[in-house]
């Protein structure tokens, strides 16, 4: 085999490789164009769903006793005013997901933002100072309530004609 055979075999071979390449690419296009083609008539049955006025559900034949319980219903007698309920369509699985995961991540990133704003050094010091302050309001009430309950002490044994025996250890007067 001389070299111009080979140099020929391998053109063949590289051509061959070329329209086996374009033979794939052609069967992915068509599939993709097919796919977009469902995707595009789902879309269109969507939206004549979407701008379609809704469908009233059938309403079972009134009930004479039924109808008699019905506060709702006092004194109304026509549903001109009524405005039908939309019927109910079951949502596809990946759309379930998408409202799932969308839901998920809302609460996530108010938990996260909550937290974040919570545990801020301005929030802390807040918290902080406020926790101060009751403390401190706290112990002002308790000595003042402390004070008041001696007064009260001394005041009914010296009524009572006896006299303290033991001496407070702070001036409380």
């Amino acid at each position: 085999m001389t070299t111009q055979q080979e140099w020929v075999q391998v053109g063949l071979v590289a051509a061959g490789l070329v329209a086996l390449a374009a033979l794939v690419l052609a069967l992915l296009a068509r599939r993709r164009a097919r796919h977009a083609e469902s995707s595009l008539a789902e879309l269109a049955d969507r939206i004549a769903v979407l701008e379609s006025p809704a469908a009233v559900p059938p309403t079972p034949a009134p009930d004479a006793a039924a109808t008699t319980y019905v506060i709702t219903g006092i004194g109304v007698d026509d549903d001109t005013d009524r405005v039908p309920d939309p019927v109910a369509r079951p949502i596809d699985g990946r759309l379930f997901a998408d409202i799932v995961a969308r839901e998920t991540v809302v609460k996530a990133a108010s938990w996260t933002h909550g937290v974040r704003r919570a545990l801020s050094p301005e929030s802390r010091n807040r918290i902080r100072f406020q926790v101060r302050q009751e403390s401190r309001q706290a112990g002002r009430e308790r000595r003042a309530e402390m004070k008041q309950a001696l007064r009260e002490f001394r005041a009914r044994e010296r009524d009572a004609g006896r006299t303290v025996t033991t001496k407070p250890a702070e001036d409380v007067a």
